[in-house]
């Protein structure tokens, strides 16, 4: 018999290869169009700030000619358990509104943004810093047209509520819908992407289903070169990161003794 907090059919998640990652930003800009993430007149306060995808800039540490330079781009890592082996996230452990869920049957950590009540217990248990408190309502100035650009399938969140990356959840509705108007109960590779993924320029970003062999990335994360970030603690994250330089895997699990901390 299944048990109950097995993982189910499907466990979408990615694979970023840092070796082609230039850190332009990309999938930044095209998370927060897709995602109705709003942005302030004034963004010269990082800790108020929302990005649910952020490009993080890391170094060896050493001297030209030696010098060499990683970004990693950090979306929510969709934890599949806390570190002390429980049978969610830790954000998902300490939500006392069960306002973050763990789906069984995709692996996607979702945030119901009518349920929180911005205690953030979410954000101080995460160990990536994922999760962001929104300090004000969303801005989209009529009088300037920013209104147009919204996307008509993502709610935008008022103030006093935390906010993450969803793997473009919208995305995977939308391509269900499509195969069940097709007359098909499985979605393709290509039909469930999401949106950091598509326009990322160096295609560094590959999204996929973990449990299908026939996915890339279930292949990619079978590499010699696949890591994830902070793996001693034990979350199961599933999303992945491929380099061949020895330096950018260490740093990614403890970079305090011999390299430079990852700064933003």
């Amino acid at each position: 018999m299944k048990k109950e907090h097995d993982q189910g059919k499907y466990k979408y998640g990615m694979v970023i290869d840092l070796d082609k990652c230039t850190g332009c930003g990309t999938c930044m800009v095209a998370c927060a169009a897709e995602n109705n993430v709003s942005v302030r007149p004034d963004e010269s306060d990082k800790q108020r700030s929302i990005s649910w995808m952020q490009v993080y800039k890391a170094d060896n540490g050493k001297e030209f000619p030696e010098a060499e330079t990683v970004y990693f781009p950090r979306p929510c890592m969709h934890c599949e358990q806390d570190g002390r082996g429980g049978h969610a996230p830790s954000c998902v452990s300490v939500c006392v509104a069960t306002a973050t869920t763990l789906d069984k049957n995709t692996g996607i950590v979702s945030q119901i943004y009518t349920r929180c009540i911005g205690c953030r217990y979410c954000q101080a248990a995460c160990p990536y810093k994922a999760r962001y408190f929104n300090w004000w309502d969303a801005y989209f100035p009529v009088d300037k047209g920013l209104e147009r650009y919204l996307s008509p399938e993502v709610s935008p969140r008022m103030r006093g509520v935390i906010e993450k990356c969803s793997f473009c959840h919208h995305r995977l509705m939308r391509a269900r819908t499509k195969a069940y108007a097709d007359g098909r109960r499985k979605i393709k590779e290509n039909e469930y992407i999401t949106a950091c993924a598509e326009a990322c320029p160096a295609q560094a970003i590959t999204f996929g289903d973990l449990n299908n062999p026939k996915h890339k990335v279930a292949q990619l994360i079978k590499s010699k070169n696949a890591f994830r970030i902070l793996e001693r603690l034990n979350t199961k994250p599933k999303v992945y990161y491929l380099s061949s330089r020895d330096w950018v895997r260490k740093i990614a699990d403890n970079p305090v003794d011999e390299f430079s901390p990852i700064s933003g």
